[in-house]
This record gives structure tokens, C-alpha cells and sequence, in this order.
């Protein structure tokens, strides 16, 4: 029946539950993100059976917990543990302050197919990657998802779908045009800025440019991505064509809150990638597969990318955008922004 929600209509009401605090349904277990649970619900949690805290592989590193899964780590609970020691593991703002918080014990062998399904939702709901998992039955009402295609459902591309566009003349060239499109996931919908009118028989002066809240609105010193948001509007307005997608995967992908979070890392001397290993991220989740998906529409096979990141080239060609020619987008350093650019380079493998 079509009025029954599909599995990404479910899963996208499984990441607002998990927002609110709620538990979600993954196979036979149920699972809350220790960032919004309440006591009260913990408390209940731990009624229903053994409760286990489901840390991925690079938090549970910082945290010296044996890792047996590969990518994650589930840390058994020991009975006197309650909200705030929970919540000391899964972010670590006070790291530092108190750097022991073991010896912690983890578990080995079985079935982690729902703990995989559980940090993957986590994650797409921009929440801590930190969940609670207990084996038992669900009450009625929550919202309920198979572990194992929820976890692939989780990585499958969204599809774009064209909702809006109007003209919206720019400082840096007043025949332009606003793109909005919206994907089937129930996600953040994403933006295409059209310079001119493009021939879509050409490679066009193309940039994917992640949101940054902190530097393209408020002017952070922080990054640079407000500048180079500014100067790739520039160079396609003063070539006169081009297209700019704006895609909402603030932070690498780990949202505004997590970024903060990785700020405050920063000023205790972390760098951009430590920082977001110590959250229980990778180095970069975004996914770039938006930006190849959102030029298709467009109709433009072949870019001319504004970029400094090879992995945005190696992207847009598996994808099936050919680049004719990766376009340098250098902007001035400042003192704030010098050891971030470095590590840019050094880590991240950006040309600069």
C-alpha cells in the first residue's frame, strides 16, 4: 500500500526520533543516541536487558578501548554507570580534564550488524556517533527499521529531485539563476547557483562548495571558505557562465553542532583531523556523490572544477562527470586560518 512509509521515508523519521531522544527499532534491538536520551528513558533501557554503548573505531581509539569490530567498538556498561559518565565517552570536550575513564570493557563475536546500522544513522542525523543498544522486544509505537537494509539503504545515493528555480540576480553577476533540489531521503535539500546560460555541450566552470555557516555568513578567519565562495561566484561571473552547487554538509559533514564541537578541540590544540577523530568521525564525511548527481540534472557531462581537492576530481570521473581541467582556487591566509591550511595539505592531500 502506498501510504505505508518506504525504508528511507522510515529511516528519515528514525533520525528525528533519535533527535528528539526517542529510541528507534534496528532488527531485534532497540537503540538511542546517548547525546538526547534522557535519564528517565536510560533507565528504562536498562530494565528491558544488557545494555551496550556502540563508539566507532576512532573514538574508542582515543579512549584505549579494544576494538574487536573493525570500525566500532561495543563498550559494556558497568552497573553504576549513568547518563553523565555516557556522555563523558561520547564527547570528548573534557578529554583533558580527565583523560582516564577505563579501564573500559568491550565485547567480542556476534552478530553487529544493528550496531553498524545504529552509528550510520547516528551519523546521518548529525548526532554524536555514540548509541545505546539493548537486545529486546520494542514497545509499540517507535519507529521500527531491518538493521541490515537500513545500513545499506544508509549508503545508497540519494536521488535529486528539481523543486524550485527563479532568477536571482548576484553581486557577482546579475544574470543568475537559484536551483533548488530536494532529495528522496528526507536530507537537507541542496543548492545549484547558474551563472549566465551555460552551453551544456561544453565543460563548465563548475565548484562544489560545502556549506560553511561560520565563514561564507559570519566572515570566520577560522577557514576559507568564505572566500572561496566569493572568488569562484567571481571568476564565473566575470567569465560570464558557470555553476556553483552549494551543498548542506556543514563541517566535512558532520554538522554545525559537531563542528563546534570540533572547534572547541582545536583551541585545546587538536588539529582539524584529530579533532574529528576524537568526536568519533572521519577525516571528511561528506559525500561528494551529491555534487555529480546535481549537474546530471543540470545537464552538463563535463566540468571545468574549481577545487583544490583531488578527491573532488577522482569523484566527479567516477561518477561520470568528465573534468576537462582541475581550475586552482587559491585565497589569502591569514594568521587564523595558516595552521588549518596546512594540514589541508598535509592530510588531506589539498594542492595548495
Amino acid at each position: 500500500m502506498s501510504l505505508i512509509p518506504t525504508l528511507a521515508e522510515a529511516i528519515a523519521r528514525a533520525r528525528a526520533d533519535l533527535r528528539m531522544g526517542l529510541p528507534v527499532v534496528l532488527g531485534d534491538h532497540l537503540a538511542a543516541a546517548v547525546e538526547t536520551l534522557s535519564p528517565e528513558r536510560l533507565a528504562d533501557l536498562r530494565k528491558l536487558g544488557a545494555v551496550v554503548l556502540v563508539l566507532t573505531g576512532r573514538r574508542a581509539e582515543t579512549l584505549k578501548a579494544r576494538v574487536y569490530d573493525g570500525d566500532l567498538a561495543r563498550v559494556v556498561l558497568p552497573a553504576e554507570a549513568d547518563l553523565r559518565w555516557l556522555r563523558a565517552l561520547a564527547d570528548p570536550a573534557g578529554d583533558l580534564m580527565t583523560p582516564m575513564k577505563g579501564p573500559l570493557e568491550t565485547a567480542r563475536g556476534g552478530d553487529v550488524t544493528a550496531h553498524r546500522a545504529a552509528i550510520a544513522l547516528a551519523k546521518s542525523a548529525e548526532l554524536l556517533p555514540a548509541m545505546l543498544l539493548v537486545p529486546a522486544p520494542a514497545p509499540d509505537g517507535l519507529t521500527r527499521l531491518p538493521a541490515g537494509a537500513a545500513l545499506a539503504q544508509l549508503a545508497t545515493e540519494a536521488a535529486m529531485a528539481p523543486v524550485a528555480a527563479a532568477r536571482l540576480p548576484l553581486m557577482a553577476a546579475e544574470r543568475s539563476r537559484l536551483h533548488i533540489f530536494r532529495p528522496d531521503d528526507g536530507g537537507e535539500e541542496h543548492y545549484a547557483i547558474e551563472i549566465g546560460d551555460p552551453p551544456r555541450d561544453q565543460p563548465v566552470l563548475a565548484r562544489l562548495h560545502s556549506a560553511c555557516f561560520t565563514g561564507d555568513v559570519l566572515g570566520s578567519l577560522k577557514c576559507d571558505c568564505g572566500p572561496q565562495l566569493n572568488a569562484a561566484l567571481d571568476a564565473m561571473g566575470k567569465e560570464g557562465a558557470g555553476v556553483l552547487l552549494y551543498l548542506n554538509q556543514e563541517g566535512r559533514g558532520i554538522g554545525l553542532a559537531n563542528k563546534m564541537r570540533a572547534y572547541d578541540l582545536q583551541n585545546q590544540g587538536f588539529d582539524t583531523v584529530e579533532a574529528n577523530h576524537r568526536l568519533g568521525f572521519e577525516d571528511d564525511e561528506r559525500d561528494f556523490r551529491i555534487g555529480a548527481a546535481l549537474l546530471r540534472r543540470l545537464g552538463f557531462a563535463s566540468v571545468r572544477l574549481m577545487t583544490n581537492n583531488p578527491r573532488k576530481v577522482a569523484m566527479m570521473e567516477g561518477h561520470g562527470i568528465a573534468v576537462a581541467e582541475r581550475v586552482p582556487l587559491i585565497v589569502a591566509r591569514n594568521p587564523h586560518n595558516t595552521g588549518y591550511l596546512d594540514i589541508k595539505a598535509r592530510k588531506s592531500g589539498h594542492l595548495l
